[in-house]
Parts: C-alpha cells; sequence; structure tokens
C-alpha cells in the first residue's frame, strides 16, 4: 500500500498539474482576446478610412474601384487573422499536451512504484497475479502512447490542411483581383 507520504506528492502533483494547465489555457483566452481587440482597433480605423474614401467617390466607376480593391485585403487579412488564432491554439494544445505526459509519466510512475510495494508483500504463490497487474499497466502505457502519437499525427495533417486552405483562398482573391 502507499504511505501517507506518497499519496500526499501525488496530491500535490496533481494541483500543481492543474495549476500549470489553469496558467497555460488562461495564458492562451489572454492572447486570443488581445489578437481580437488589435483586429477590432485595425477593422474600426479602416472602416473609418473606406468611409472617408466612399465619401469622396466623383462616381459609380470610381466607388466600383474602390469596393474591388478592398476584396484582396480583406481576404488576406481574414486569412493572416485565421493564422493567428491558429497558432495561439497550436501553442496552447502544445503546454497543454506537455502538461498531461509529464502527469500521465508522474501517474505511470507512481502506479509501478505501488505494483511494486504490494508485490513485496505479497503472498506466496501470487506471482502470475503480480506479472497480469504489471502486463496491464504496460498495455496501458502502451495505448496511451500509441493515442498520443495518433492525435500527433492529427494535428500535423491538419496544421498542413489548414495552411493549404489559407493559401488556396488568399491566392483565389489574388487572382479574382487581377
Amino acid at each position: 500500500m502507499q504511505t501517507a507520504e506518497q499519496l500526499i506528492a501525488i496530491q500535490k502533483s496533481s494541483i500543481g498539474a492543474a495549476f500549470k494547465l489553469a496558467a497555460a489555457t488562461f495564458e492562451g483566452v489572454e492572447k486570443t482576446v488581445e489578437l481580437n481587440v488589435q483586429a477590432v482597433k485595425a477593422a474600426l480605423r479602416e472602416s473609418a478610412e473606406h468611409a472617408q474614401a466612399v465619401l469622396s467617390v466623383k462616381d459609380a466607376k470610381e466607388l466600383l474601384a474602390l469596393q474591388s480593391g478592398q476584396l484582396q485585403p480583406t481576404a488576406e487579412k481574414a486569412a493572416s487573422y485565421s493564422r493567428h488564432v491558429y497558432d495561439i491554439a497550436a501553442a496552447t494544445s502544445a503546454e497543454v499536451t506537455k502538461i498531461v505526459e509529464a502527469q500521465v509519466a508522474e501517474l505511470q510512475k507512481n502506479v509501478l512504484a505501488a505494483v511494486d510495494t504490494a508485490l513485496k508483500s505479497a503472498p506466496a504463490g501470487s506471482e502470475s497475479a503480480v506479472a497480469l497487474v504489471k502486463s496491464s499497466v504496460a498495455a496501458a502505457s502502451n495505448a496511451f502512447d500509441s493515442v498520443q502519437k495518433a492525435a500527433k499525427q492529427a494535428t500535423e495533417t491538419a496544421e498542413a490542411n489548414f495552411k493549404r486552405a489559407t493559401a488556396g483562398v488568399v491566392n483565389a482573391t489574388q487572382q479574382q483581383a487581377a
């Protein structure tokens, strides 16, 4: 069985990890809010400039040229904003993953230590049961590693698809404007 000191250490580790997760998540939210504030300020400034430009238009041809000239920069700004949001989300996700991985590794270490402690006091003839528990812990660890690798591959694929889609949107608006 685990000692009181081991349980206290596990609790401290869990609490520390929870605060690290909260801090990492809050940092991501903070960066997103900062990005949104910047985007809103820029949009307000650009709207005011565009309104002034529209008011100084002399004829319909000039108005059409002004409006069509806004299409490409607007698409590029939207794509840039999306890239920034994605970068923030990816960085936050990476930090959260790092914290969770460390916590899982600590948990696995503690489970193995508990199994070893139990093994030392196990009655004679229980070797097969202990081997089964160790095998189960190893299988769970391998399953977690497989899921983790699959999640990383999915993230990399999603990132590549996102970058291609963003580039496609920008290219399409550039071709339309040309």
